[in-house]
């Protein structure tokens, strides 16, 4: 099939920084905070978050921009998260997709704060009863608790908290696979089952989307560990070699870079065979997970 999945990510991209820039105005006040805020969400990135709902609630539905708030949503956890990773008090980076992290511009206050308000913004928007025109209440319901349940303690914060805990000890590889599967794994997981979700799909759908999340997520969080290893600063816009640094504890660190490798490759395969049923409408989920091996930043 020929299939352009960088004009299919481009212009997703487009629509969530679109209403992403209409949700959080800095013409608001306090304004130095809605600034921070702004600076980390619009800061660049593939929004592979929103990407992943909204290619997974088309294998069902023809129209993914009616899902945005939901999908916003998500790259608003997903930012706070990066801006709260970044801290002093967590990885200390100075850099985020090239440019200095918001700490280092706006100070940590009120980078712990913006962070904060991209966490409860997110809340607002997923629990709007005008949501409710296009989806039952049990359908909106179902969604908070299905993010919720991804960025707090039993998904991201628990992993975040597991992964400091972990930092300067030797580990196991089930230490690691808990990290990631709930730092990285949980959001993306999560991702994938709530466009599922907001479609409506049937119970085997919904199980075979979901193993899809959890193979990517898994993936996708290996060859970050991957590419702190091998990747060029200048194009990770990050800086690598970080995680040796912090002695994190990571694939490469326990198992090796070579038998890293093949786990994302494995990991890609067993997502793909999740999509075999739904044939070509899932062909953007089968792209992406090839990206997530690809990638290079």
């Amino acid at each position: 099939m020929d299939f352009d999945i960088d004009s299919y990510m481009k212009i997703r991209k487009a629509w969530v920084d679109e209403a992403l820039t209409n949700i959080i105005r800095v013409k608001d006040q306090p304004r130095p905070l809605f600034e921070a805020m702004s600076y980390s969400l619009m800061a660049g990135g593939k929004r592979i978050r929103p990407v992943l709902m909204m290619a997974s609630y088309e294998i069902f539905k023809d129209n993914s921009q009616e899902i945005l708030p939901f999908a916003c949503a998500m790259e608003m956890i997903h930012t706070y998260s990066l801006i709260h990773d970044d801290l002093p008090a967590m990885d200390n980076d100075d850099l985020r997709r090239g440019k200095p992290t918001c700490h280092k511009v706006y100070g940590e206050a009120i980078a712990i704060l913006a962070g904060d308000g991209l966490l409860t913004e997110a809340f607002n928007l997923l629990s709007d009863p005008t949501l409710g025109i296009n989806w039952p209440l049990p359908t909106q319901l179902s969604v908070i608790h299905e993010i919720a349940n991804a960025a707090g303690i039993k998904g991201m914060v628990g992993g975040q908290a597991m992964d400091i805990l972990s930092e300067h000890k030797d580990v196991d590889v089930e230490t690691v696979k808990f990290i990631h599967t709930h730092k990285t794994g949980a959001m993306i997981r999560a991702s994938v089952r709530v466009g599922a979700l907001l479609a409506d799909s049937d119970n085997n759908a919904l199980r075979l989307l979901t193993q899809y999340g959890e193979s990517i997520g898994m993936a996708f969080q290996i060859v970050d560990d991957i590419l702190d290893v091998e990747g060029d600063t200048s194009l990770l816009g990050k800086k690598a070699g970080t995680d040796n640094q912090l002695e994190k504890a990571t694939y490469p660190h326990v198992v090796g870079i070579e038998e890293s490798k093949r786990e994302a490759q494995k990991l890609i395969e067993s997502a793909q065979d999740s999509l075999i049923t739904f044939e070509e409408r899932a062909e953007p989920l089968r792209q992406v997970a090839d990206l997530i091996l690809k990638r290079n930043t």
